[in-house]
């Protein structure tokens, strides 16, 4: 999947791999100007080898209201994928989750990234689940929301309908506390970058709480793979622009090209869909906040079938 590399490179025939060399300056200062870098041992392993790889998505507010360099992590999604089937799985990890954190103590796993960067996420995913990351992609609200409406738009079935009367209201005016009332109804939508923001970001009057925003955020992200189809090689400087700022990952443009041939035989009836639901986890309070309380057998049981 990869779907925020796919856009980057904003192709995904294999045939075009030629091609590569004449925007490599684009990607260069794409990548180059939102920070790459490589963390620790990652990367260990190029996609060209064509071995089953793992990667962790990272979603963030990055808005006024937030320290830079200090953010928290509104989603987290593991995906796998296996070359040679064509195979994929999406793990969202609850931001509630409460779990050890790889620099010393316990909190929400959403405070890993802000403690620690892509590295401190990383290692506490890596310990906590037992599965072993090769790269990782982050990208801020705003960027979800450039890119999106420089695609024209998603479609996406609605399946858990929107209705929340605390929106933040942080992308438009001077204000990043205020709120605003939003809503997205049931039933097939094009939506544009905001809507599309409000759908997976919402938090509130949810009957599925964080799980029901886990799956928001799948269906989005896999709208944008079958978005990413209809790219072709001019858009690229433009995907770019909008994600300048906005995008991190270790992942060198060697690795990104690579990613091509890869994507190219990816299909949608071949991705696997995973949320920790009850009794994977339950509600709980630590210290007066409520958290998700992992069944660490149950969860690394699950987990081993699709991250050996």
């Amino acid at each position: 999947m990869l779907v925020a590399v796919l856009v980057i490179v904003g192709f995904t025939a294999s045939g075009l791999a030629g091609a590569v060399a004449y925007f490599l300056p684009v990607l260069a200062t794409s990548l180059g100007a939102t920070g790459q870098s490589v963390v620790g041992s990652l990367g260990n392993r190029s996609p060209s080898d064509h071995d089953p790889f793992t990667v962790l998505l990272l979603g963030s507010d990055d808005d006024a209201k937030f320290v830079p360099g200090h953010l928290l992590t509104q989603s987290m999604i593991l995906v796998r994928v296996e070359p040679a089937t064509g195979h994929v799985t999406m793990l969202s990890i609850p931001r509630d989750l409460y779990v050890p954190i790889s620099t010393g103590g316990s909190a929400k796993i959403d405070t890993a990234y802000a403690n620690g960067g892509a590295a401190t996420a990383i290692a506490t995913v890596e310990q906590d689940f037992k599965v072993q990351i090769d790269h990782y992609v982050w990208i801020g609200l705003r960027g979800l929301v450039n890119l999106i409406d420089r695609l024209g738009g998603v479609d996406v079935v609605t399946t858990n309908p929107v209705l929340d009367d605390f929106y933040p209201a942080d992308l438009a005016g001077g204000d990043p506390y205020a709120f605003e009332r939003v809503a997205v109804m049931p039933g097939a939508q094009h939506m544009s970058g905001l809507v599309a923001m409000e759908y997976v970001r919402s938090r509130h009057d949810d009957l599925r709480e964080d799980f029901g925003r886990s799956e928001r955020q799948q269906q989005v992200l896999l709208a944008l793979r079958t978005k990413a189809h209809t790219v072709g090689l001019a858009d690229l400087p433009d995907i770019a622009s909008a994600l300048k700022g906005e995008i991190l990952t270790d992942m060198s443009l060697r690795d990104v090209a690579d990613l091509m041939p890869i994507a190219s035989g990816l299909s949608l009836d071949k991705v696997a869909r995973v949320l920790l639901l009850p009794p994977y986890t339950s509600d709980a309070s630590v210290d007066g906040q409520a958290v998700l309380q992992p069944d660490w057998d149950r969860i690394h049981a699950r987990v081993a079938k699709s991250f050996p």
